[in-house]
C-alpha cells in the first residue's frame, strides 16, 4: 500500500503531469519545482470548503487555489478586469474596495487588482481600501485610480492634469521587466483620466511614460506592488492582456486551472449533495441563462428538476412550441407549460404606460408561478440563473443605495410564503462563461447565442396599448427581421435586432389604392455587453429586402422606418 501511494505522489509532482498548457504560459519557467513549504507548490486538501451565497441553502464555491481578487472602486471596467482574468483560466472575484481584512485574508488571493473609478484621490471622501492589503505580502496591481489611490496613501502627490487624457494615447515602457515582460518599448494605450501623479512615493520607481503623463506606470519591486494610469483591460490598449498575464503569472505566480469542466463536475456533485432526494423546481424561459441551468440540474439531479414555462402571451412566434420540443422532446424534461395568455393580457387592458406594463407583467408571472409552484410535492428548492454581474450590479461600492447600477430581478430572493430555499449555481459565472458550460453539455447553439430578448416580452416592443391583433402583427413582422438577418449571416455579429410597431399609421399606396396602416420600426444594434451600443451599418439591399417583406408579407402595415440612434442617449428597447 505504501509503495502505491509513493508512485501516487511521484506523478503528480513531475513534470509529465503537468498539462501543456500549464508549462508553456509567457512569462512562466517551463520547469516547476514544487516546494511544500511554499503556497504555490503545496499540494490541493481534498477538503469541503463551505461557500457563501444570498440564500439559505446554495452551491458551495468551486475553490480553486489561485484567487485574483479585484477591488472595485466603482470603474465602469471593473467587471472587464475580472473577466480578463478568468479569460486566461485563473479565478477572479470583485468585491467593494472597503471589504473587511478579515474577508480579504479567508479569500486568500494570490494578487489584489485595484480598480479605476469617478473620483479624484484629493476628493474629501475619496474611497480607500483597508491599510491592511499592503501588509499581506501578495503583489497587487493598481489601475488608473486605483494607482493614484496607492500613490496617496504611501505619501505621493496626485494633482489635476494640465491636459486630460482620454482616449488612446502612446505609451513608452521605461523598463521592459515585470508587468511590461516580453513586451515591445512603446505600445497604444487606452486613458481615462483627469488626473496625473505628480511625485513619485518613496521606492516606487517610474516604468512608463506617455507625452502627458510623465509617469504613466510604476513599480515598487520590494513590496511588489505596481501601477498603470492606462486600462490594460480594454481591448483598445495594445497588448493589454498581456500586461494583465504578465501580473497574474509571472508577478502572482498563478498557475491556469480555472475551467469550466472542472466546474461542472464539481457544481453537479455539490447540487447532489445539497438537494438529495428533494425536487427543485426552475422557472424556465428559454434564454442562454435559465436553460443552462436547467441542463445542468438535470445532469445532477435528473427527473427530480421540475421546469416550469410560463407562457404570458408576449412571446416571439413560434417561442411555446421551441421551448417544449427541445426540453421536452430532446432533453426529456419535466416541463409543465402554463398558458397564461389571457390573464395577461386581460391586466394589460388600457395600459400604455411603459413601466406599468413591466410592473403588471412582473406581478402576473410571480402570481401564476406561485400559484403551480405550490401544487409539487417534495420540492425544497427554487432555482435561478442569476449571473455575476446581475450580483454585481446590485451591490453599491461604497455601500449607499443611490449607487447601485440596477436592481436585477434574479438577485432579490424569493417571496417567504413559497418557503423554498434557493440554488444559484452560475451566481460567480460571466455570460461568456455560462455559454462556454452550456456548449460542454450539448445544450442547442440555437438557444447559447441567442439574442437578448427583455423579459417582459413584446409587450415593450409596442408602443402604446397591447392587444391580441397587435401582437399578431408585431410577431410577423419580427419573423421576417430575423430571418432575413440570418441569411446575411449577421445574427451571431449584431447584438440585438427586432421590429417595433409604432402606435400610428401613414397613408400609403397598394395596388393602386389608398391605404391607411401601422408604422414599423426596425432596430438593430452592435454592443459587447448592452451597457452602451450603436446601430448597426446595415447593407442597404438587406434594409430593402426586410422591408419588402415586412410591406408585402404582413397584412396591415404599409411602412418600415431604421432607427439609427445610439445608446446612449437612446436605449436599446423602446421602452
Amino acid at each position: 500500500m505504501a509503495k502505491k501511494v509513493k508512485k501516487v505522489v511521484k506523478k503528480v509532482v513531475t513534470k509529465k503531469s503537468v498539462p501543456d498548457s500549464m508549462q508553456r504560459i509567457p512569462g512562466l519557467k517551463t520547469r516547476v519545482r514544487v516546494n511544500p513549504k511554499k503556497r504555490m507548490g503545496k499540494l490541493p486538501k481534498l477538503k469541503k470548503v463551505k461557500g457563501r451565497m444570498a440564500a439559505s441553502v446554495k452551491v458551495r464555491k468551486v475553490r480553486t487555489k489561485d484567487v485574483i481578487l479585484v477591488l472595485d472602486f466603482g470603474s465602469q471596467y471593473t467587471q472587464l478586469i475580472a473577466r480578463r482574468v478568468r479569460e486566461n483560466k485563473v479565478y477572479s472575484k470583485i468585491l467593494p474596495y472597503n471589504v473587511s481584512l478579515d474577508e480579504i485574508k479567508e479569500l486568500n488571493p494570490k494578487g489584489i487588482i485595484l480598480s479605476g473609478g469617478p473620483v479624484s484621490v484629493y476628493d474629501k471622501k475619496a474611497p480607500e481600501p483597508d491599510k491592511g492589503i499592503f501588509e499581506l505580502n501578495v503583489p497587487i496591481l493598481g489601475i488608473c485610480y486605483g494607482m493614484q489611490v496607492i500613490t496617496k496613501m504611501f505619501g505621493g502627490k496626485v494633482k489635476s492634469s494640465k491636459e486630460r487624457e482620454f482616449g488612446r494615447a502612446e505609451l513608452f515602457v521605461d523598463s521592459t521587466k515585470d508587468l511590461f515582460l516580453n513586451l515591445p518599448t512603446n505600445i497604444t494605450c487606452w486613458m481615462s483620466h483627469s488626473d496625473e501623479l505628480k511625485t513619485l512615493p518613496k521606492g516606487f520607481a517610474k516604468v512608463a511614460h506617455t507625452l502627458n503623463a510623465p509617469i504613466a506606470a510604476f513599480a515598487n519591486r520590494t513590496k511588489k506592488i505596481f501601477g498603470v494610469q492606462f486600462h490594460p483591460e480594454v481591448v483598445h490598449t495594445q497588448r493589454g492582456t498581456q500586461v494583465l498575464n504578465n501580473f497574474v503569472f509571472t508577478i502572482c505566480g498563478c498557475l491556469p486551472r480555472w475551467t469550466m469542466g472542472k466546474f461542472i463536475d464539481a457544481t453537479i456533485k455539490q447540487i447532489k449533495e445539497q438537494v438529495g432526494d428533494k425536487k427543485v423546481i426552475l422557472g424556465l424561459s428559454g434564454g442562454v441563462d435559465s436553460s443552462v441551468t436547467a441542463v445542468l440540474l438535470q445532469k445532477a439531479i435528473g427527473r427530480n428538476l421540475q421546469c416550469i414555462f410560463v407562457n404570458n402571451g408576449l412571446l416571439r412566434k413560434n417561442e411555446v412550441a421551441t421551448v417544449q420540443k427541445t426540453f421536452k422532446g430532446n432533453f426529456k424534461m419535466n416541463l409543465t407549460c402554463i398558458d397564461a395568455e389571457k390573464k395577461f393580457l386581460k391586466r394589460l387592458e388600457g395600459i400604455e404606460d411603459p413601466e406599468e406594463k413591466r410592473k403588471i407583467i412582473g406581478d402576473e408571472f410571480v402570481r401564476v408561478f406561485e400559484e403551480k409552484a405550490k401544487k409539487f410535492k417534495r420540492a425544497d428548492f427554487l432555482a435561478q440563473g442569476t449571473l455575476y454581474p446581475d450580483v454585481i450590479e446590485s451591490i453599491s461600492p461604497t455601500g449607499g443605495p443611490s449607487d447601485v447600477i440596477k436592481s436585477h430581478h434574479n438577485v432579490g430572493g424569493i417571496p417567504e410564503d413559497l418557503n423554498l430555499k434557493l440554488i444559484e449555481p452560475f451566481r460567480e459565472l460571466f455570460k461568456d462563461e455560462v455559454r462556454a458550460i452550456g456548449k460542454h453539455m450539448g445544450v442547442p447553439e440555437a438557444i447559447l447565442k441567442r439574442q437578448p430578448f427583455p423579459g417582459p416580452g413584446l409587450a415593450i416592443r409596442i408602443i402604446g396599448e397591447i392587444t391580441k391583433e397587435r401582437l399578431e402583427l408585431l410577431r410577423e413582422a419580427d419573423e421576417r427581421v430575423l430571418e432575413e438577418i440570418k441569411k446575411a449571416g449577421l445574427y451571431e455579429e449584431i447584438w440585438q435586432s427586432f421590429a417595433v410597431l409604432l402606435p400610428i399609421k401613414t397613408v400609403g399606396v397598394m395596388g393602386d389604392q389608398r391605404t391607411y396602416e401601422n408604422v414599423v420600426a426596425l432596430r438593430c444594434v452592435n454592443s459587447v455587453d448592452g451597457m452602451t451600443a450603436d446601430w448597426a451599418k446595415l447593407p442597404h439591399d438587406l434594409l430593402g429586402k426586410i422591408s419588402n417583406r415586412i410591406i408585402n408579407e404582413v397584412k396591415g402595415v404599409n411602412r418600415v422606418v431604421y432607427d439609427i440612434s445610439s445608446k446612449p442617449p437612446a436605449t436599446i428597447e423602446w421602452e
